[in-house]
């Protein structure tokens, strides 16, 4: 093989590694992720548990690479959609659960709070298609 050759190989090689490396994970047909609890507008008090349902795939820890699995991510006052292409964002309204957790308490401050969830991948990109919750309103007292 040619220096020539070697090189364009190479070269071709890299693009491949870097594109399905930022490529997003398939989700199972009819996946479904869900809260079970608090009830769409439910009054509560804080500290609230929220507990998460899923539904036509697993639950995997950020880092493992295993087909139909995912993550829970839980979104608190998020007006918009995260971009679905990049990794979900990880601060206080974009609660991670990389650890495989299916329920978290969350201190909240009184008034009216919106709650949604959304699967991700071992890298936490987002499914394709996205696996996300409708979004529910609460109020804490």
């Amino acid at each position: 093989m040619s220096i020539k050759s070697l090189f364009v190989t190479s070269i071709a090689c890299i693009f491949l590694v870097a594109a399905s490396a930022f490529a997003r994970t398939p989700s199972p047909e009819g996946a479904q992720v869900y809260i079970i609890a608090p009830l769409d507008g439910e009054t509560v008090t804080s500290p609230v548990t929220v507990r998460f349902g899923l539904k036509g795939m697993g639950v995997a820890p950020a880092g493992i690479d295993k087909p139909n699995t995912g993550h829970h991510h839980l979104l608190i006052d998020v007006a918009d959609d995260p971009a679905f292409d990049k990794a979900l964002p990880a601060d206080a309204n974009h609660k991670h659960f990389g650890g495989g957790q299916t329920e978290t308490t969350i201190d909240l401050a009184p008034g009216k709070h919106t709650l949604r969830l959304i699967m991700a991948d071992k890298s936490h990109i987002p499914h394709d298609p996205v696996v996300i919750s409708s979004q529910i309103t609460i109020l804490v007292k």
